[in-house]
C-alpha cells in the first residue's frame, strides 16, 4: 500500500438522533482515484461533506497527511488542500463565470482586484476542459452542462491535494465525460487524490482504482475495481438481487389528449409539432443543445413562444405561466432539481404542497390535511426522512427527487412532463421512478420523458421524438426505437437535417 493521504477512524454522523453514517474506517492513498457507491441515503454525500468541512462528525477522527485534523469549514478544507465539486451547484447566478471561480480567493495586484489575470486564468482552466465559455458571462445564462464545467474549473483552480467529485458527470455528454476522465488521469499522475462518487457503475469501474460500497450508513466493502463487475456492485449496494429494471410497457389508447402545433421560439425552436396519446410515455431524445428542455419550458409557460398552438383534448389552451400549466392539469419535473424543483430551506410538508396550497386552505391552511397527504407520499415513494418537518437540505439527492415527484403529483395532473428524472440517483431509485411512471400511465395519465440516457428512452417509451438543434428530425415507433436509429436522427444523419 502506498502513502495514505487521508484516513478516517470511527467516523459517524447523526441528524436529529438518526444515525446516517456509522463507524466508517477508510484510508485513501496519495494519487489514488477512490470510488464511493451506494443507494441514495446510503451516506455518500454525508461522508464527503464531513471530509470537506461542511458537516462536523458526531464521532470519530480524521487524519490528513498523517496528522489528526479537525476540518472546521469548507474554507479551512481548501486551505489544507481539499476541494469539492458538489452534486448540486454552488454557484452565484448573478456573478460572472470568473467571479464564481475565484470567489473567496480573488487575485489581487497592489491591493486591487486583478480582473485581467482572473479572466486569463479562467480561460486557461476552461481550455483544459476543452470548453469555450465567456469568463464574463453570468452564471444564470449558462446551461446546466456549462454550470457543471464551471464547478469543475472552480475546483481545479487551486493546487488541491484531495479533490472530491460528487456525481460530476450526470449532465455531461459522452465526449465531455471522456475529457473529464483525461483530466482526472492527468491529476492522478501529478499525485492528486480523487474521491469519485457516481451512480454510473460502468464509469466507476473505468476510472477508479478501488471502490467502497456504503449501505444504510455502513461500509459494506472496499475492493479493487478490477475484482468486481457492475452486477456485483449493484448487488452489494441494495443487499439483494436486482430484478428487471424496466417494467413492461403499457399500450396507450389511440386518443390524442395533448397536441403541440408549429411551436416556435426564434433562435431556439422551429415548428415543433407532435401529439401525445392517453396513457402514453412519449420520449424526447437528442444531444445536448437539441432544445428538449426549452420545449418543455415553452409548454408550461416558463419561456415565451413566438408562435404555435397547444391543445388539450382538441381544445386550444393559453399557457403563459407555470400556474396556467397547473390549472390545465400539466405537471413538470424540472431537470434542475434545486434550481426550480424544490426549496431546500423548506421542510418536507411545505415542499410537497408548494404548488397545490389552495387545496389545503380556505381562510387558514389545514395543517392536519397537509401532514396526512405528505405522509401518504412518504409511504408511496419510500422517502427517507427523520420527520415531516426535516428541511430538504438534509435529504439525499434521490430523496429530494422523490419529494419533487410528490410535489408535482399533488395537483393530480393528466399530463406529466419528466425532464431527466433519474439524473444523479441510484439504480434502485431509478426502478422506483420507472414503476411510478408505469402506474401513472396505467391510470390514464399521459407522460413525456426527456432523457439523455438512451437505455431509459428505449426501455420506457411507446414512441420517441428525436430533436436536433431545435427541430424534430424523426418520430420513432416499434422496432425503430433502438440506439442506432435514435443517434442517426440525433446527429442529423437521418430525418430532417
Amino acid at each position: 500500500m502506498g502513502e495514505v493521504l487521508i484516513e478516517t477512524k470511527g467516523i459517524s454522523k447523526e441528524f436529529s438522533g438518526v444515525r446516517v453514517l456509522d463507524n466508517i474506517d477508510i484510508g485513501i492513498e496519495r494519487g489514488e482515484i477512490f470510488g464511493i457507491i451506494g443507494e441514495n441515503g446510503a451516506g455518500k454525500s454525508t461522508l464527503v461533506k464531513i471530509l470537506s468541512g461542511i458537516y462536523t462528525p458526531t464521532e470519530g477522527k480524521i487524519f490528513f497527511e498523517g496528522k489528526e485534523v479537525e476540518i472546521k469549514d469548507p474554507l479551512h478544507a481548501k486551505m489544507i488542500g481539499i476541494s469539492i465539486i458538489p452534486q448540486e451547484f454552488n454557484l452565484i447566478n448573478e456573478l460572472s463565470v470568473y467571479e464564481n471561480i475565484f470567489l473567496g480567493s480573488e487575485i489581487t495586484r497592489k491591493g486591487f482586484l486583478n480582473t485581467r489575470e482572473m479572466k486569463r486564468r479562467t480561460i486557461s482552466l476552461l481550455e483544459e476542459l476543452k470548453k469555450s465559455i465567456d469568463p464574463e458571462e453570468k452564471i444564470e445564462r449558462l446551461s446546466v452542462a456549462q454550470k457543471q464545467m464551471v464547478e469543475i474549473a472552480k475546483a481545479i483552480a487551486y493546487d488541491s491535494k484531495l479533490l472530491i467529485m460528487d456525481e460530476p458527470t450526470t449532465v455531461l455528454t459522452l465526449n465531455e465525460i471522456e475529457i473529464l476522465f483525461d483530466l482526472m488521469r492527468s491529476l492522478k499522475e501529478r499525485g492528486v487524490t480523487i474521491i469519485y462518487i457516481s451512480h454510473k457503475l460502468k464509469e466507476v469501474r473505468k476510472i477508479c482504482d478501488r471502490v467502497m460500497v456504503l449501505r444504510d450508513g455502513q461500509m459494506i466493502s472496499v475492493s479493487q475495481t478490477g475484482e468486481v463487475d457492475e452486477e456485483e456492485m449493484a448487488k452489494r449496494m441494495v443487499g439483494r438481487e436486482l430484478s428487471q429494471i424496466f417494467p413492461d410497457k403499457v399500450s396507450p389508447s389511440d386518443e390524442v389528449v395533448f397536441e403541440v402545433e408549429n411551436l416556435t421560439i426564434n433562435g431556439l425552436l422551429e415548428n415543433i409539432s407532435f401529439g401525445l396519446r392517453e396513457g402514453e410515455i412519449l420520449g424526447f431524445a437528442g444531444l445536448v443543445g437539441a432544445g428538449r428542455t426549452e420545449l418543455a419550458e415553452a409548454i408550461i409557460g416558463i419561456r415565451k413562444r413566438d408562435s404555435g398552438k397547444i391543445s388539450i383534448k382538441g381544445k386550444p389552451v393559453e399557457i403563459k405561466s407555470p400556474n396556467d400549466a397547473v390549472k390545465n392539469k400539466i405537471a413538470y419535473l424540472s431537470e434542475d432539481r434545486q434550481g426550480s424543483g424544490i426549496l431546500t430551506s423548506f421542510d418536507l410538508i411545505k415542499n410537497t404542497t408548494l404548488i397545490s396550497l389552495p387545496a389545503y386552505s380556505k381562510i387558514l391552511i389545514n395543517s392536519k390535511k397537509e401532514r396526512e397527504k405528505t405522509k401518504k407520499y412518504v409511504d408511496k415513494f419510500n422517502i427517507r426522512a427523520a420527520s415531516l418537518k426535516t428541511r430538504l437540505e438534509f435529504f439525499s439527492g434521490g430523496n429530494q427527487q422523490k419529494v419533487s415527484l410528490a410535489k408535482s403529483l399533488d395537483p393530480e395532473p393528466d399530463i406529466f412532463i419528466f425532464d431527466e428524472p433519474t439524473r444523479g440517483i441510484d439504480v434502485n431509485a431509478k426502478r422506483e421512478i420507472y414503476r411510478f411512471m408505469n402506474e401513472l400511465v396505467n391510470e390514464g395519465v399521459s407522460c413525456i420523458l426527456i432523457s439523455s440516457e438512451l437505455e431509459e428512452i428505449i426501455g420506457m417509451c411507446n414512441r420517441v421524438v428525436v430533436m436536433k438543434e431545435g427541430r424534430i428530425t424523426g418520430i420513432l415507433e416499434g422496432e425503430h426505437i433502438n440506439e442506432e436509429e435514435i443517434m442517426l436522427h440525433a446527429t442529423g444523419l437521418k430525418g430532417v437535417a
